[in-house]
């Protein structure tokens, strides 16, 4: 389930990215991106309590480190490409005023 969720917001992001480029209302396709972000990593440690309650502790010290870290890049990532074009308007914003 998680690998759908994960798969789910790389394209929103991509469609938020579009959608800003083409000058449309990004904002729900930030927001969908961002949450299946979330869903992602909820659906993942919901997926590693399965080893837990089996008590596969090989399987969890193999995995969790290389997962963590993993995750806390593509989620930084992850906002940092769905709210830059926020970041992008303003500054256009800034740029026509002057």
């Amino acid at each position: 389930m998680w690998i759908i969720f994960g798969v789910i917001a790389i394209i929103s992001t991509f469609v938020n990215l579009y959608l800003y480029k083409v000058g449309r209302d990004y904002k729900l396709a930030m927001a969908l991106a961002l949450s299946f972000t979330a869903l992602t990593i909820c659906a993942d440690y919901s997926y590693l309590t399965r080893w837990v309650i089996e008590e596969d502790w090989a399987a969890l010290s193999d995995v969790i480190p290389g997962m963590a870290r993993a995750f806390w890049f593509l989620t930084i990532v992850s906002i940092l490409l769905n709210i830059a074009p926020i970041f992008l308007e303003r500054k256009y914003r800034k740029v026509t005023r002057v």
